[in-house]
């Protein structure tokens, strides 16, 4: 099995108490087949172009070699856990990669985490906004920081722990059946995953065969976030693989439901910091 970075390569690093945030650029030209393991450090990527089809996750230590979930724009392994990482062939993949050491996390929480199926799932694809804003904002600081860059990566990067101890937290301990099963979430991810409008909860709700209380009761214990914002994000991950692709930004838009083009661009601006035309050309350049 090819180790995790036999494919990759930095392109920036810059150092945060307790640990460090790199870019990386992995070579998808051929399918990847790889395991992700920290023995002290959480270690968080966030995907900057679009993630490779199929990309999916194991904890095969805890789950048998089979069971492979959807990596979603970002994921996390904890410490001491392992993560087989499989994807198809396509373009290559730029991330924003933290390690952050376990006490940086773990003093915010109030008891110790028991890693159950449920919290090892959620971290496969964290839909978390105060999660995704940080990393963004220290993927900038890594790539361009100017005046006070250290001081403000600190900053960040503490807000992070934060924010990822009460995400975990989040996710309830209770038994699995405070949340949805697996197969209710595929069901709903495969749903998101079609072009034109985004489904109604009530729309969901159906197809889960559950109230919409029980759907949205249950999302946020499976997953540890609303199902709001993971429709939300849904539609971004969609709108950056498109991105990749020849199609217009209004063709786009329209195929993703949006109403207009303008609304697209807020959208797609308010949760990358960057225009749709932005994010091509940055696609465009990490592909020479």
């Amino acid at each position: 099995m090819e180790d995790t970075y036999t494919r990759s390569a930095f392109e920036a690093e810059l150092q945060i108490p307790h640990g460090v945030a790199r870019i990386m650029r992995f070579a998808n030209d051929r399918p990847t087949n790889h395991v992700f393991r920290r023995d002290t450090h959480y270690w968080l990527d966030l995907c900057l172009t679009p993630r490779p089809e199929q990309a999916r996750g194991c904890y095969t230590e805890r789950w048998g070699p089979h069971r492979f979930e959807r990596l979603g724009e970002i994921f996390l392994v904890p410490p001491g856990e392992a993560l087989h990482v499989r994807t198809e062939a396509g373009h290559d993949q730029a991330s924003i990669a933290c390690e952050i050491h376990a006490d940086a996390v773990d003093r915010w929480l109030d008891h110790p985490l028991e890693w159950t199926d449920r919290r090892l799932e959620g971290g496969l694809d964290i839909v978390q906004p105060y999660i995704r804003a940080c990393l963004s904002r220290l993927a900038e600081e890594t790539r361009h920081g100017g005046t006070g860059r250290k001081r403000l990566a600190a900053l960040i990067a503490g807000q992070l722990a934060i924010e990822l101890a009460r995400y975990l937290e989040a996710i309830a301990e209770g038994p699995i059946t405070g949340g949805l099963a697996s197969w209710r979430l595929r069901l709903i991810d495969e749903r998101l995953h079609r072009t034109g409008p985004p489904p109604s909860l009530g729309e969901l709700a159906e197809i889960c065969n559950v109230s919409v209380r029980q759907l949205t009761r249950g999302f946020r214990s499976s997953r540890g976030c609303t199902i709001g914002d993971h429709i939300a994000q849904t539609r971004i991950e969609m709108a950056k693989r498109a991105l990749g692709e020849a199609g217009s930004i209004k063709s786009i838009a329209f195929a993703l439901g949006f109403a207009s083009p303008s609304s697209f661009s807020h959208a797609f601006g308010r949760a990358t910091g960057i225009t749709p035309l932005q994010f091509r050309q940055r696609h465009l350049r990490a592909r020479d």
